[in-house]
């Protein structure tokens, strides 16, 4: 009763505009009957989506106030680990600094002077924009190996060569293993398989603990990083000094 009640009143409303003629709808009034109710649809879609929108920024709104400081603190923290390592090891870390940052400085400089071992090596391994690639890569070596070898950066550095040890060790001995490498085998047995991806891995499976270590230990007390810690520490006191005597 109700429905035909909204009926009758729509057509009513719809004759005393021309819509209608005669009980049924003209062709004026259908189009803007369906306009009309178009528009009205398009509007509810609209604020549904509206609604939505208003929901996900509530809930990314919220995420931020929740876990914003939190992911902040721990950035910071992480940072803080990178930039101030320990600095109060033995002085005889050095000794192991010479060796990893040696080792990685003059592999570095070996890749600018032959090219089978720098754009060559990395063009075979499938490397893109090998040459690129292989400069950045010995220019990196270069100037790690000499940043380990002076202690300064030490834990930023060491996590580096890590990584691109990691890398390098991924890219050559798995094809290695199968026998598939592109670069030349060993000259000697064993020559592919799991004992001479071992005999191959060995310098860089040395070069990798080592830089794990100072990657932990830090530089010790004969680097850089020990004299920057030290002179922060002093400025920071001296600083306090004069305040503590005007209190």
């Amino acid at each position: 009763m109700l429905a035909q009640k909204k009926e009758w009143y729509r057509k009513a409303l719809f004759f005393k505009r021309g819509y209608f003629q005669k009980g049924k709808p003209t062709a004026v009034g259908l189009k803007t009957y369906y306009t009309k109710h178009l528009q009205f649809l398009i509007k509810r879609v609209l604020n549904q989506e509206n609604a939505i929108d208003d929901v996900n920024n509530f809930n990314n709104s919220f995420a931020v106030w929740m876990f914003g400081p939190l992911k902040q603190k721990t950035m910071k923290k992480i940072i803080n680990w990178f930039v101030d390592p320990p600095v109060t090891g033995q002085s005889t870390i050095l000794i192991i600094r010479l060796l990893a940052g040696g080792v990685f400085f003059w592999e570095g400089i070996l890749k600018f002077v032959y090219a089978n071992q720098g754009v060559g090596r990395f063009t075979k391994l499938g490397f893109p924009f090998p040459e690129t690639t292989a400069h950045f890569v010995a220019s990196a070596e270069i100037i790690g190996g000499l940043l380990l070898i002076f202690g300064l950066l030490t834990r930023v550095t060491a996590f580096y060569f890590i990584i691109q040890m990691i890398v390098a060790v991924l890219s050559t001995k798995v094809a290695l293993y199968f026998g598939t490498s592109p670069l030349p085998l060993p000259p000697a047995p064993p020559t592919i398989g799991f004992w001479a991806v071992l005999h191959e891995i060995r310098s860089d499976y040395a070069q990798i603990l080592t830089c794990l270590f100072l990657l932990f230990e830090g530089a010790g007390r004969r680097s850089l990083d020990f004299i920057i810690s030290t002179s922060k520490k002093v400025y920071s006191m001296s600083e306090k000094g004069p305040a503590d005597k005007r209190r």
